[in-house]
């Protein structure tokens, strides 16, 4: 049976893969998460729901996997030799308006799994550890380089220091994050909490 199922997932090409993901990005952002079906995706993009069932097992999984999937590559490939300049890197792989478009629906989806336990899994398990994965990679060749000292009491809380950023500025300052906002915050904050000179 499993081995069915994974035929059957091979069908879809990476191409339409991609164009079910635009899809449900443009229905999440129209009717956001609680209003989105899976009927709405499936006569957007022209599939079958049982399609949609069978690839993706429902709705918080082809959410998480579509997130997933607008990110802009992998944060873990990131190696510029410098971890100030692998953190301005990360931050200038998005122009503002799209960090802006991808910060409102983060905040949207974040709401939403507050009520939806499904979801809040699926963002966790799908989008959420592999991303903090990846990003402690980044972080660890900066201990190996010998930029940061392993025992740095700042380290477990780059994560929450950098996506705290990006989240709350809205909120606090009632404008988008932008590539200058965040680069000014990682020079400010950031470095000078692990210890890091910023020139």
């Amino acid at each position: 049976m499993a081995e069915v199922a994974t035929v059957r997932r091979s069908r879809i090409t990476p191409e339409r893969e991609a164009e079910l993901y635009a899809a449900v990005l443009e229905l999440l952002r129209e009717v956001g998460y609680d209003a989105l079906t899976m009927d709405a995706v499936a006569a957007r993009t022209r599939s079958s729901k049982a399609t949609l069932y069978r690839q993706w097992g429902g709705k918080p999984e082809l959410v998480a996997k579509a997130m997933k999937h607008n990110k802009p590559g992998s944060i873990g490939d990131v190696d510029t030799g410098s971890l100030r300049e692998d953190f301005l890197t990360l931050v200038s792989r998005e122009d503002d308006c799209t960090m802006e478009r991808n910060s409102d629906l983060m905040r949207a989806l974040a709401m939403a799994a507050h009520s939806n336990p499904d979801l809040m899994r699926a963002l966790k398990e799908l989008l959420v550890e592999p991303e903090m994965s990846e990003f402690h990679r980044v972080v660890q060749r900066a201990v190996d380089r010998g930029e940061l000292r392993a025992d740095c009491p700042a380290l477990e809380y780059v994560v929450h220091m950098l996506i705290g950023a990006f989240a709350t500025r809205t909120l606090i300052d009632e404008l988008p994050p932008t590539q200058e906002f965040l680069r000014s915050y990682i020079d400010a904050v950031v470095l000078p909490a692990l210890g890091v000179p910023t020139t």
